[in-house]
Parts: structure tokens; sequence; C-alpha cells
């Protein structure tokens, strides 16, 4: 018999802490053990929900009346004591609220305005290419994907963003959306120096003229964004365009450069990096979890969630679940998973800026990928352990020109 409400038992309890520092360093035993466990458990170490199912997560964020965003996209409840600050208007506001202000941003980076920047993130791509291939070996996490992509998303966006200054802010934003633990500590205090910066960086007069920044801030002079959305929808498109993406890539010249036959692949055929691009954040999410928080009690994968609790999708998780992907711990170009995997999230939440990072990460690996005979690994990689984004800290590589 199908259980309800009044008959459904509570979720199985997880006495694992997705924040320690060797989980976020590792998380796929977590992972494992996540998706082992049942379709929905209860974290014990916060007392709040967790799914890694793909099913479940897809439910999780498409469906606003069960799953709210309007308590934050983090682990704690931004409209509680202790953690109260004012939702971001693009990621922790629902329909109807959300509905106007996602049409006037998407109207802003539309997919034909994004495929206008073609042209010259080529050209920047090609250049960054061309310094690491003169290098022959080099870091690609910091000397391929950060040096494209804060150079060619900061032009686009209009935001000055200095690499120290942007990296240790960003560290602090996915830190804080995790518990009070060391990470976050450290992490705003290495950004303390520079948040008057990250503050101006975001406002009318720091925009280039003709930028997005710039038309997201007329956009709301002219009242079709509510006051303040700019700023949020700035911080937003900063880290859907640079933080996310970079880890990203860095995941797809990962898989690339350890595995000569996925190298082939690509070198066979260069469009093909888009495909690899996909793959690799199938295989490894850049965003390691997002929140939502009941707004009744209800039913998910049978089990019965008590009201007004946090719920997190761990999205790594659902990429790797064997109910969704076959042989889904093997990275496969030939799996082709874009529309399908949820590293972009899904529904009225799903990322405002993936168009543009699906951009930079062709424009890059493409420029890459058809100036080199190879690609190999030059050292063990190194994990950067952050509360909420899964991501390479150094990347040690050996091109050949060809």
């Amino acid at each position: 018999m199908t259980p309800t409400i009044d008959t459904a038992t509570a979720p199985p309890e997880l006495d694992i802490d997705p924040y320690d520092t060797p989980v976020l360093l590792d998380p796929h035993p977590f992972y494992r053990r996540l998706l082992e466990l049942g379709p929905v458990v209860r974290l014990k170490p916060y007392g709040v929900y967790a799914v890694g199912r793909h099913q479940e997560a897809q439910q999780v964020l498409s469906d606003p009346e069960c799953f709210t965003a309007s308590g934050g996209v983090g682990l704690f409840d931004i409209r509680k004591p202790g953690e109260h600050r004012p939702p971001n208007p693009i990621l922790e506001k629902d329909p109807p609220d959300h509905t106007g202000i996602r049409k006037v941003v998407v109207g802003i980076v539309s997919p034909a305005v994004v495929r206008g920047w073609r042209a010259q993130f080529e050209q920047e791509a090609a250049e960054v290419a061309d310094d690491v291939l003169e290098r022959r070996d080099f870091d690609g996490v910091e000397q391929l994907a950060e040096a494209f992509v804060m150079r060619a998303f900061a032009r686009v966006l209009g935001v000055e963003m200095p690499r120290q200054a942007t990296l240790a802010i960003s560290e602090m934003s996915f830190n804080r959306a995790g518990p009070f633990n060391a990470l976050r500590a450290a992490s705003e205090q290495r950004a303390a120096p520079y948040m008057d910066w990250y503050a101006d960086s975001v406002r009318r007069g720091a925009m280039r003229p003709g930028s997005v920044g710039a038309q997201l801030h007329d956009a709301e002079a002219e009242g079709r964004l509510p006051p303040g959305t700019a700023e949020g929808a700035c911080r937003v498109l900063v880290r859907a365009g640079t933080d996310t993406t970079i880890a990203g890539i860095g995941f797809a010249l990962h898989q690339l450069a350890r595995d000569p036959a996925q190298w082939a692949l690509v070198k066979a055929d260069p469009n093909r990096v888009r495909d690899a691009f996909e793959e690799a954040i199938r295989h490894e999410s850049p965003s390691y979890t997002n929140f939502r928080t009941t707004t009744r009690e209800v039913m998910l994968g049978g089990h019965v969630l008590a009201a007004d609790t946090k719920i997190g999708v761990f999205l790594g998780a659902a990429g790797r679940d064997p109910r969704a992907w076959e042989e889904p711990d093997r990275f496969d170009l030939q799996r082709r998973p874009a529309g399908n995997h949820l590293a972009f999230g899904t529904g009225m939440h799903s990322c405002l800026g993936q168009m543009i990072a699906r951009l930079e990460a062709e424009c890059i690996l493409k420029a890459l990928v058809s100036r080199s005979a190879s690609l190999q690994l030059d050292g063990p990689p190194a994990w950067r352990a952050i509360n909420q984004l899964r991501t390479l800290d150094r990347l040690p590589l050996r091109v050949t020109p060809e």
C-alpha cells in the first residue's frame, strides 16, 4: 500500500557531517552512503534533510509550493535570528515575485546576447591558450581557467575582478552558505580587506557603460526591477559566470588529461569539448549543495518531512545516481548528459548564467585542444575545501603544441 502522510515513516538518519574538511575534499564516500540509504535522509549533525537521488533532487528544486527558496539556499534559514539577512532577489524568491525579476534579467543575458560575445571570447581564449602553450607546464586552474574566465566575463559584466580580491570574496560567499566552521571563519578573515571593494564593485557607478551590469542598473532605475535588485543580480552572475565555471573547466581539463581515449575524441572533433564540459559537471558538480525549506509537512520518497525544515540537494550525488546514469562514476564523452544533469539546477531557479558558462568553457577548451597535440597530468591535482563549492585548487598539466 502506498504510504500517506498519516502512515509514512520519518527518513533514516545519516550521522555524517558533509562539511567536515575530509568530506569536502573527497565527498564521494558520503555521496554513496546518501544514495544507498534512501531517497531522503535526515542529517543528524544539523537536523536537516538531504537528498542525493536524481528524482527527488529534481522534485525538491522544482516544487516551490512544498520546498521554498525564501529561507535561503544555504544551510541556515535566513528568516530566523542569527542568520537573518535580505534574500537574494534572484536565488531566494519564489513565484510570483521571482518570475518578473527573472524575466528582465534573462532578457539582458538572452541567448542572442550571449552568442554575440563569441568572437571576443574566442580571441581572449586564443591568447590565454597561446600563453600556456609557451609555458608547456602550467596550472590548469590558475593559468588557464581562472586567467580566461576572470578576463572574459569581467569585461561583459562590466565589473573589475582582481584575482586575489575576487577569490577571497568568492570563498567567503560559498563558505557562508554552510555552517559556522573553521573554513567559514578563515574565509571571512581573508575577505575582510576586500569588503569595501566588493560593495563598491557592483554599484551603478562602477559598471562600464553598456555592460550587463550597467543594463541591470538601468532596468532598476526605469522601474523594471525592484530597488536593490541590480546589485544582487550582479553578485549572482559573478558566481554563475566565474567560480562554478572555473571549477567546471578544471574538471574537464582533469579528465581529458588523465584519459588518452577521451582526449582522442576531442582531438578528432574539437566541437566535442561541449560534451566534455557537460559530462565534467555531471561527474563533479561545482555546486556542492542547494537548500530549500519545507513549507508544510510533506511527503518525499515515501517519507514524511516536518514543516519549516531545511532540505539540502546534493547535486554531486545526483550526478552519480545509478538510477539516472549507467556506470555513473565513469567519465564518458559518449554519454552527452546536457539537459539531464542537475549541475545548473532545474526549474524556475535554474542557473541564469548557464549559457555564459557553456560559451566560456567551449571557447577556452576548444582553443587549447585545437592547438595541442597532447595534454597530460604533470603531478597530482589538489582540491580546495569550501563549504558550498566543489573545485580544484591546483591542476598541474603538461601540454605539447601541435
